[in-house]
C-alpha cells in the first residue's frame, strides 16, 4: 500500500511540474486613421469591410471640412492611439465659396474664396509637418474632381487642379505617397458621381474604397 501511494505522489509531482498551457494571443491589428470631409465619410463603410480583419479603421469625428480646420483640430483626432497609417485630404472646403457672413455662397458677387490657395498650402505643410511626428506611414488623397456646375457652393472651374497642384508640391518635398482619387476618378464622373454634385453615388464611393484600400494595404506591407 505504502508502494502505491508513494507512486502516486510522485505521478502527482510530475504533472504538477509540467507547465500551464498559456492562452493564445492574437497580433492586434495595425491602427489606420482616414481623415477627410463627406466624400471620405462616403467611402467609409465599403472600406471597413474591404480591409475587415486586416485593420481598425477610425475616421476622424465629423467633417475634416477645410485645411484650417484640420490643423486646429489634428491632436485630438491623433489623440494618444499609435497609428500605423494616416489617410488624409483637405480641399473640397478650402476651395469653395463664402458670403460676407461666412455661409456658403452660390455666386462671386460679395463672396471669397474660403481658404486662398497659399493659406492652404502653408496649412497642408503644418499638418504633414505635424503628421510626421507619429511615425505613420502617410498617404495624402488629392480632393476629388467636380462638374463644371454644381449645386450647392460655388466650386469654380479648375480649382481642383490649382489646389491639387499646391498639396502636391508640399507631398512631395516631404516624400508623402499620393492616392491620386482626382485623376482616377475624372474620366469616370458620369459613372460614379451624382449629377451637377461634388459627392458620389453608392456604387462610386464603393468604386473609391477599393482604390483607398489597395493604397493603404500596400503601406501597410512594407
Amino acid at each position: 500500500m505504502n508502494t502505491l501511494i508513494a507512486a502516486i505522489v510522485a505521478t502527482s509531482l510530475v504533472l504538477s511540474a509540467e507547465p500551464a498551457p498559456q492562452p493564445q494571443t492574437q497580433t492586434p491589428l495595425p491602427n489606420v486613421l482616414i481623415i477627410g470631409d463627406s466624400i471620405s465619410i462616403g467611402y467609409m463603410k465599403p472600406l471597413t469591410e474591404l480591409l475587415k480583419g486586416k485593420a481598425n479603421l477610425v475616421h476622424n469625428e465629423g467633417n475634416a471640412t477645410h485645411s484650417g480646420n484640420g490643423l486646429a483640430k489634428l491632436d485630438e483626432w491623433l489623440g494618444d492611439t499609435k497609428w500605423d497609417v494616416i489617410h488624409f485630404n483637405h480641399g473640397l472646403h478650402d476651395l469653395k465659396y463664402l458670403d460676407a457672413e461666412g455661409k456658403s455662397a452660390r455666386t462671386k458677387e460679395g463672396a471669397h474664396i474660403q481658404v486662398p490657395v497659399e493659406k492652404y498650402k502653408e496649412n497642408m505643410e503644418g499638418i504633414v509637418q505635424r503628421l510626421k511626428k507619429t511615425g505613420a506611414k502617410l498617404i495624402f488623397a488629392t480632393t476629388t474632381p467636380y462638374p463644371d456646375k454644381v449645386e450647392g457652393p460655388l466650386r469654380e472651374k479648375g480649382d481642383a487642379e490649382r489646389y491639387n497642384a499646391a498639396a502636391l508640391e508640399v507631398m512631395k518635398r516631404h516624400d508623402i505617397a499620393i492616392d491620386d482619387l482626382y485623376t482616377f476618378a475624372l474620366p469616370r464622373l458620369t459613372e460614379l458621381q451624382m449629377p451637377n454634385n461634388v459627392h458620389f453615388t453608392e456604387k462610386g464611393s464603393e468604386v473609391l474604397a477599393e482604390k483607398v484600400a489597395k493604397h493603404i494595404q500596400e503601406a501597410l506591407n512594407k
